[in-house]
């Protein structure tokens, strides 16, 4: 199975999906990993130009840990995300009919800032658009409509999943994994007083007590028409 997933800014995969992906390169499916933003704002003291070059190392460091096939980052600016730029649109649309995926896991609606909801829609939206044979981008159409994801916001407020992945076994990867981005520790230390690394594993043990194991990731599966399998897609 082909599985790409499309995050915000570099680390926002990571934090809410990393363990998942692991499970899904360790039984043998392709995944590829894609950001949208480049993370030009995350930081109190690195200048722009100088933070993208270090959070790209960063993220390409972070998909190495688990193996992922490959990793794009489409170089919008932080804060500057729009789900109706047709640009952006027509890159998201080549990412996926490049990589033919079975399932997208996304952004889920109403996170806590704009990017991250603005990327919810690009995504939904270009899903579809990329199955559409007369609409024209770099890369011939990808004839199915993929199954989408909603990874589970920061914190997880107001999110009610559909879905768990047991993530026991690549707990200890996923933090390895977010560990790689130095300058996100950092910031989120400095801007929010938040240590990502301990709330991201407090946030795996209270999914995993709610579907009895050790460790978990959640998600809400996209339930709209021609977007549903009556299989599960999540390993």
């Amino acid at each position: 199975m082909k599985v790409l997933a499309i995050g915000c800014h570099p680390d926002d995969l990571e934090v809410n999906c990393f363990g998942t992906l692991a499970r899904y390169i360790q039984r043998g499916d392709d995944v590829f990993v894609c950001n949208v933003a480049n993370g030009c704002m995350g930081h109190m003291k690195i200048l722009p130009k100088k933070l993208v070059s270090i959070r790209m190392k960063e993220a390409e460091k972070a998909v190495k840990v688990i193996g992922a096939r490959e990793y794009f980052n489409l170089g919008v600016n932080d804060l500057e995300v729009v789900s109706y730029d047709k640009e952006l649109i027509n890159k998201t649309i080549d990412i996926i009919r490049y990589t033919k995926p079975d399932v997208i896991i996304t952004q889920a609606a109403n996170d806590y800032m704009r990017d991250h909801n603005e990327v919810h829609e690009l995504v939904f939206n270009a899903g579809f658009m990329s199955s559409i044979p007369h609409y024209k981008t770099k890369h011939p159409v990808h004839p199915i409509i993929p199954s989408i994801y909603f990874m589970e916001p920061s914190a997880g407020n107001a999110f009610i999943p559909t879905d768990y992945v047991d993530i026991t076994e690549t707990i200890e990867l996923k933090l390895e994994a977010l560990k790689c981005h130095k300058s996100q520790l950092d910031w989120l230390m400095e801007h929010v007083g938040k240590d990502i690394l301990k709330t991201t594993r407090a946030n795996a043990t209270f999914r995993g007590r709610l579907c009895s194991v050790s460790y978990a990731e959640a998600f809400l599966r996209c339930d709209r028409v021609l977007r549903i399998t009556p299989s599960r897609l999540l390993p």
